[in-house]
């Protein structure tokens, strides 16, 4: 519209007929966001038309006419319709609108107003300005008509739940600005008081925004936006959504900086009612309160008791001065558990005042710790700013539940639920006092992996169970994986050569274990020829069957049934003996009974089809025929011996030793003479026989004499057992090291006075060395 139009606009704007002024106002509505149109219209005294028209219509000439105030207020133009004497009576007007009117478009534009009337007086102070009349903006211009209208507070948290997107987003703007506003003027006003006002921390102030973020959350704010963030509606409302998230945060910051005080009322009472909560006349079994009770105690006296505050987890007798840290925070959350647990809370300390005091899990200390630890986890500390900047840089939906919080609004729940977890834990464990900051690491990681790793939209409820039901033996794996890449980060190469050392001496020690299996002697079963094959072997065949089935044994023991086979390692480790068995004794036969041996020096390779770690991970100088997983059918290897005559079970896992059949070595002298100097050496070729073949009777003394038998002849072993062994011995001794170093000598730095040169200051050369 052009702005010579406008003197045509504010006559029909001022006309009686309402189909006139309707269309007037929605011409109005699409022109007046441009700055030069709208310096025309107010110059014009067209905020005069566009108030009447708020005041006295309804319907769509409302609707427009609201939209059009809101539009005008969005390009920082038109306060002044709030600063006149009347500006009380349109404001009034417009929380009346959201009171009593059911239509949306009317809901939207009258919050909009709202939204700009309150969030003015923020961007006022933060330019220096000072509005024409004091109380023109913000919560105090709303207060007159909120104490008109009471249940305003109740139609705009029930907006919260609308089916209308924008209208939801305009509730929740509305109260982010009240909250904003209430916060940021109480600490202005704060700040502002004397000294002789402020000295107790701005008590009158503090109750202020408390009492008001308090009547909010009575009516149901937090479930309203904790819904929200859990919904589908999250992209739309996003902004809102994110604001509310900070100023959450911002009110964690400001209960946390409140000192407690004991002068102040409302402190006092927190500290008498946990006090009260406790019990304080109740006597645990035999009246012992402590490791050394008074003799007051002993006689059951009704005096003040010495213990009064240490009894319910306090370090000292003064319990406003441990909350240093939490502040008033630390005091909302204790005195939230005691009252919402209190049953649970008395039986506790009745059950803490049975043991030694070094025993006893202190409570208070707990609850203090648990709020610190929901602190630090939720950044509570960390600027709007970075979490807007975080909101920028998401890539739609996909990466909303690193930025979107909901069970930051679950404050109270969260802390009952994690201190109910540290109790377990501590009792789990069986920690003492001297342990309480290691119980508190360990409720930390169970956050970060319970609370931390929770979906968006998964509900508080299955939060708070997981919270209880988490395996104390995972948290201590987490802690040892995390201590281990804390130790990584700061130490990377010296860790390296550590892991590396470590390795070398597992390696070592899972050697010598293999072998001492290999020293100690196993059975072994052999498989036995058919039994329709017809024992007519003759002294050639005999001869032939002795080359392939490597045994050197006797023509006779052809046609004698020997099912057993037993081999053991000599005390020198030269030698591996053996021999076959037709029953299996009592007691395993002795190195001077078995009538084979190999030996070692001789051996070739040892191949197997026993599996390694993974495909293609056998160790270069071994030979493994990996043929799938071995099918082994019995387990009684080195268990009580079997009856006579009893065969042994079949096992498909079968061990070969190979030998050199012709070694280079066994070349004669009178071979090498016969070469010319200077003809080329010939090459033998070299080729192996077997000369031993075992089938274990299960996979771990395949594996046992198998890597053992490699090892021997100093290759690496290749089977999972073993190299899982070795992973495991390594592991644990590195972490055994970790335990034995402090925490915070990783970050300390060395030691005051380290390497600082000693001074030569009053010494002479009068000095010898003794030899």
């Amino acid at each position: 519209m052009d702005q010579a139009d406008i003197p045509a606009l504010l006559s029909r704007l001022a006309s009686d007929e309402d189909v006139a002024r309707k269309m007037a106002v929605f011409k109005l509505q699409s022109s007046i966001n441009d700055p030069a149109f709208a310096d025309v219209f107010i110059s014009s005294g067209g905020l005069v038309l566009l108030r009447r028209l708020i005041m006295t219509n309804g319907g769509n000439t409302l609707a427009y006419s609201l939209q059009s105030l809101t539009r005008l207020l969005e390009v920082d133009m038109g306060w002044d319709i709030f600063e006149g004497p009347a500006a009380g009576d349109l404001v009034e007007r417009i929380v009346e609108l959201i009171v009593t009117n059911p239509l949306v478009n009317i809901l939207r534009g009258a919050m909009s107003i709202l939204v700009a009337l309150v969030s003015h007086s923020q961007s006022s102070t933060s330019r220096g300005a000072v509005p024409a009349v004091p109380g023109s903006f913000g919560f105090r211009a709303l207060k007159p008509a909120v104490a008109v209208y009471p249940q305003f507070f109740e139609h705009v948290i029930a907006q919260l739940r609308s089916a209308d997107h924008a209208l939801c987003g305009n509730a929740l703007m509305l109260i982010n600005a009240l909250i904003r506003d209430v916060v940021s003027g109480d600490a202005a006003a704060a700040a502002a008081a004397p000294t002789t006002t402020a000295g107790r921390g701005g008590s009158s102030s503090t109750e202020d925004w408390s009492k008001f973020i308090k009547r909010l959350q009575d009516l149901g704010l937090i479930k309203a936006v904790y819904d929200l963030l859990q919904s589908s509606a999250l992209q739309d409302l996003a902004h809102p959504l994110l604001e509310f998230q900070s100023l959450t945060k911002m009110l964690l910051r400001k209960w946390r900086d409140v000192r407690v005080d004991v002068e102040r009322a409302e402190h006092r009472r927190g500290l008498k009612g946990l006090h009260l909560a406790s019990a304080p006349d109740r006597q645990p079994p035999g009246g012992v309160t402590s490791d050394e009770p008074t003799e007051g105690a002993r006689k059951g006296s009704r005096r003040h008791n010495p213990e009064k505050w240490r009894r319910l987890g306090f370090e000292t007798e003064s319990p406003a001065q441990e909350f240093e840290v939490t502040g008033f925070l630390g005091m909302m959350d204790l005195t939230d558990y005691v009252r919402k647990n209190e049953d649970r809370f008395q039986k506790m300390l009745l059950e803490q005042s049975t043991k030694p005091l070094h025993q006893r899990c202190p409570i208070a200390r707990a609850s203090l710790a648990v709020t610190m630890v929901l602190y630090e986890h939720f950044e509570v500390d960390k600027s709007e700013a970075e979490d807007l900047k975080g909101f920028q840089g998401l890539d739609g939906t996909k990466n909303s539940d690193k930025l979107f919080r909901p069970l930051l609004l679950q404050w109270s729940r969260l802390h009952t639920a994690t201190l109910l977890a540290l109790f377990r834990v501590w009792k789990a464990t069986g920690a003492e006092q001297a342990d309480f900051d290691k119980v508190v690491e360990l409720v930390r990681i169970l956050v970060d992996q319970v609370v931390g790793q929770a979906p968006r939209t998964k509900d508080v409820a299955e939060v708070e169970e997981d919270l209880q039901e988490y395996d104390c033996g995972r948290l201590r794996e987490l802690q040892m994986d995390l201590l281990e890449l804390s130790f990584e980060d700061q130490w990377g190469q010296h860790l390296f050569r550590v892991r590396d050392e470590l390795r070398q001496e597992a390696l070592q020690f899972v050697k010598e274990q293999r072998i001492r299996c290999l020293l100690q002697g196993s059975w072994f079963s052999k498989p036995m020829p058919r039994r329709d094959t017809q024992p007519t072997t003759t002294a050639a065949t005999a001869t032939a069957t002795h080359n392939r089935d490597d045994s050197s044994s006797s023509a006779r023991r052809l046609y004698t049934p020997t099912p057993w086979r037993f081999a053991r390692l000599s005390h020198n480790r030269r030698f591996l003996h053996y021999d076959d068995f037709e029953t299996r004794p009592p007691q395993d036969p002795a190195l001077d009974v078995l009538a084979e041996k190999v030996d070692l020096t001789t051996i070739s390779s040892v191949v197997s089809n026993v599996t390694g770690p993974s495909e293609g991970t056998a160790a270069p100088d071994a030979r493994s025929a990996a043929s799938g997983n071995s099918t082994i059918n019995n387990n009684n290897n080195k268990g009580h011996a079997l009856p006579a005559g009893t065969a042994p079970p079949t096992s498909t896992t079968k061990i070969t030793v190979f030998s050199y059949a012709h070694p280079p070595e066994t070349a004669t002298a009178a071979d090498a003479g016969a070469q010319s100097p200077n003809q080329p050496r010939e090459v033998r070729e070299v080729r192996e026989a077997p000369v031993l073949t075992l089938f274990p009777l299960d996979h771990s003394v395949a594996s046992e004499w198998l890597d053992g038998l490699l090892m021997l002849l100093n290759q690496a072993p290749i089977t999972a057992e073993t190299n899982k062994l070795v992973g495991l011995v390594s592991e644990y001794g590195l972490k055994i090291r970790l335990l034995n170093v402090r925490v915070d000598a990783a970050y300390a730095g060395p030691p005051l006075g380290a390497g600082v040169v000693p001074s030569r200051e009053g010494l002479d050369e009068d000095y010898y060395y003794e030899v």
